[in-house]
């Protein structure tokens, strides 16, 4: 590889650099070790591995089926759960796990360039997006370097060892080029031709995120690049995260000098870093040692360096760098290209308040209110037979929608879940749909003696805002303090981590920020639902009158199929044991539900009673992202029942028709309704 004066000067400050900082941080690799040693798998913190765990099970990295049965065998902590998640992940790889692998190596290319007459090999780079290449500062320092190399996409050797035929593309610098000497990367477009498709169309590009979660300490990396300058190689196993740095990462793994640029994966095939430098053993002066130990001189060449480890550029940090540059309009369209993960996309709305259900028409209006009161509504007396019965048991927060509207959403999501599942899907007439929304709220309402401005709502601290009056304030904190505990938050508060802890306002919004930040749901979701939860369960008024509510509109006999959602399966809880005797429950689903959690089941109706009499199957379907779902799965005093862990969207993992939608849910109610 060739070196000019001006980049072997870069290269020994950036590889000095990386020995500083690997000297700074002896004391965390060395206590990394010793825990590696004794047997911890992922030495990493709290936060890191439910992050992690997250993450997993949000992109599918691991199979929710797998990640069940091993936390589902014996009673864990939360620490315990994500470090058994994770470890499935890395011992646990799909089969598609290669051929992902020659996807993400498809977006390698090896850079060189042309000096006196010659082709010599530079690095290696990689898309980020259809027309934009990442490397390091070092490879590419500046336009006038840029303007003299070239990529070279598929230059390895096939399946049957022969080398492959080469794609040559030039660089076009002139169009966008930006790089950090700090950080160490570049940014490059490739040319092609107008009417043409662009490199990423034909070679794929990277889908870089600037979400954590990605990797956790322990876990093993692998690399793709060129090194020497020689077909494209990759690294894989026998290397682990050690050390994370603010900016940097750093991992064991053999890389060589060509694979500055390189990207650096983990075993979902995600970019978590640009590699950069290898580590060199340094003496007390911070003088760079040779494999002989003596020290090395630039003659030497970069074979002779004794390299202690690697060191990556936290592909987080780069977008976050990236976020903050000063660009024209054209510059910064081309970074949006990268996609919504990058967290560049323009004009990206972060306040956007959730959908609201259309206003129906007059004829809907008119079926599904009585005098300016939403009614719950009644199944065909055909339905199923006439003997069995399908009810959808309603969360909080349904004040404004219309019964109807919410039959036909609830309806469609079952739907599209039984045609997955092979099973005919089901008329919304033939559903019992209670609704006790508004009451739920006017006895709220009621429950305030002074009701609060608007202004005292938009002012100070979302946890304060939307706590209860009363009593039920107590059970509140309880809930959002055993929430944040179970979603992984340190004893003493949550550290300063990336993108969070800048607007925390006392322990209880602490907390609260703790959840939004583990989960995609605004801070006021979580808060009106917890509110209302405890609201519910402290006020024997509200809880009087929302049973009340719900008993007008079920029916009286017959086998039952009850589906409950968010505080309905709170409400579900307390309304069985009411039920007629000549009504049999016949299965119970709970869909993101908060059971799990003590301060709910402690507080149901009949006090200590996890499971009432009389239910036949119970499945219980939770998203591990769903904040609403802390503690599931539940726990056996719970006794026997189903347990789904689905994947839901990270922006709707607490929405009912996601959850109706997974064919696993749904087939359990299709077979329920169908049965003879």
């Amino acid at each position: 590889m060739p070196a000019t004066p001006k980049t072997l000067k870069e290269l020994d400050k950036q590889a000095r650099a990386a020995a500083r900082r690997y000297g700074e941080t002896s004391a965390q690799r060395q206590a990394t070790r010793r825990e590696l040693d004794e047997g911890v798998k992922f030495p990493d913190s709290p936060e890191a591995l439910a992050a992690r765990a997250t993450r997993l099970l949000d992109r599918g990295g691991v199979p929710a089926a797998a990640a069940v049965a091993k936390i589902h065998a014996d009673p864990l902590d939360v620490p315990v759960t994500n470090e058994r998640i994770i470890g499935t992940s890395k011992e646990l790889q799909a089969w598609n796990f290669l051929p992902r692998g020659v996807r993400a190596a498809g977006t390698v290319a090896r850079i060189s360039i042309r000096e006196n007459g010659r082709e010599l090999p530079q690095g290696t780079g990689f898309l980020v997006s259809p027309r934009l290449l990442m490397t390091n500062h070092h490879v590419l320092p500046d336009e006038a370097t840029a303007q003299s190399c070239f990529v070279e996409f598929n230059a390895q050797v096939t399946i049957d060892n022969t080398p492959d035929a080469a794609t040559r593309l030039e660089l076009d610098p002139g169009a966008f080029f930006l790089a950090d000497e700090r950080l160490d990367f570049a940014l490059v477009q490739l040319a092609h031709a107008a009417g043409t498709p662009a490199p990423g169309e034909t070679f794929g590009w990277n889908r870089i995120s600037v979400q954590q979660g990605k990797l956790v300490v322990g876990e093993p990396v692998n690399v793709i690049g060129h090194p020497s300058g020689r077909f494209k190689e990759i690294a894989v196993r026998d290397n682990a995260l050690l050390v994370r740095l603010d900016d940097f990462l750093h991992y064991e793994t053999d890389t060589e000098p060509g694979n500055s640029g390189s990207p650096v994966f983990n075993d979902q095939w995600e970019v978590v870093a640009l590699h950069h430098s290898g580590v060199p053993r340094t003496d007390g002066e911070g003088r760079i040692l040779r494999k002989d130990g003596q020290l090395w001189q630039p003659g030497d060449g970069d074979d002779a360096v004794d390299y202690v480890s690697n060191e990556g550029v936290r592909i987080s940090s780069i977008l976050r760098h990236l976020a903050g540059a000063q660009l024209d309009p054209a510059r910064r369209a081309l970074l949006a290209e990268m996609g919504p993960d990058s967290g560049l996309q323009q004009g990206a709305d972060i306040t956007a308040q959730p959908d609201r259900a259309p206003t129906p028409p007059p004829a809907v209006r008119a079926t599904t209110e009585s005098a300016g009161v939403r009614v719950g509504l009644r199944a065909r007396s055909t339905a199923f037979g006439g003997r069995r019965h399908l009810v959808f048991l309603h969360g909080r927060s349904q004040e404004e929608k219309y019964p109807e509207e919410m039959r036909r959403e609830w309806t469609g999501g079952l739907n599209k879940g039984l045609t997955l599942a092979g099973v005919a899907p089901i008329d919304p007439a033939d559903v019992w749909l209670p609704f006790y929304g508004t009451t739920l709220m006017g006895a709220l309402a009621r429950q305030e003696s002074a009701p609060r401005q608007f202004e005292e709502l938009t002012t100070g601290s979302t946890a304060e805002a939307f706590a209860p009056a009363g009593a039920a304030r107590d059970t509140y904190e309880e809930l959002i303090a055993e929430a944040a505990g179970r979603a992984g938050m340190p004893q003493d508060g949550p550290p300063a981590t990336e993108g969070f802890g800048n607007t925390l306002v006392g322990a209880l919004q602490g907390q609260l920020s703790w959840l939004a930040a583990k989960t995609d749901l605004d801070e006021w979701v979580i808060a009106t639902i917890l509110r209302d939860v405890a609201a519910y369960l402290d006020d024997r008024a509200v809880r009087q009158a929302v049973l009340d509510c719900v008993l007008e509109t079920m029916p009286t006999s017959g086998k039952l199929v009850l589906v409950t959602h968010s505080l309905g399966t709170v409400v579900g809880m307390d309304l069985i044991p009411k039920l007629p005797k000549e009504l049999e429950v016949d299965l119970l689903v709970t869909a993101g539900s908060p059971l799990g959690m003590n301060g709910v089941y402690e507080r149901l109706l009949i006090p200590g009673a996890k499971r009432p009499q009389g239910i036949r199957e119970w499945v219980n379907a939770w998203c591990p992202t769903d904040t609403v779902a802390i503690g599931c799965p539940l726990d056996d005093s719970w006794g026997k029942l189903t347990e789904r862990a689905v994947t839901n969207p990270r922006d709707r993992s607490h929405n009912i028709d996601e959850y109706l939608a997974h064919p696993e849910v749904a087939s359990e109610i299709g077979r329920a309704i169908t049965a003879a």
